[in-house]
């Protein structure tokens, strides 16, 4: 069976909030997009502490913090106007190319 590869239409660099969950009103930087798994990894959101045995490449082991990936349906991009998370929207514009609104403000993304 084949994965689904869902359409996600934040993109790397965005500034989102987080609209739900533990971590609920926090913004960050998306940092990494993945389709496959419907989900976004967040700047300083969902970051977790693993605990790594040395290795030859890293002899200190030690306690590690990562940024975990959290689903897309739980950030919204951040309106700068309004501040507070919106919905994306697509418009076209007089040459045809689709551009990215936000559905709040109907402003325009860069």
């Amino acid at each position: 069976m084949a994965q689904a590869i869902f359409k996600i239409r934040i993109k790397k660099g965005d500034t989102v909030m987080v609209r739900s969950g533990k971590f609920k009103g926090k913004t960050g930087k998306v940092l990494a997009v993945h389709p496959k798994e419907n989900k976004v990894t967040v700047e300083g959101i969902n970051v977790v502490k693993r605990h790594r045995k040395p290795t030859q490449a890293q002899p200190q082991g030690g306690i590690i913090e990562t940024t975990k990936p959290i689903w897309v349906s739980k950030v919204g991009l951040l309106d700068s106007a309004g501040k507070k998370p919106s919905r994306i929207g697509y418009k076209t514009d007089a040459k045809g190319n689709k551009i990215r609104v936000l559905k709040t403000s109907g402003k325009e993304i860069k």
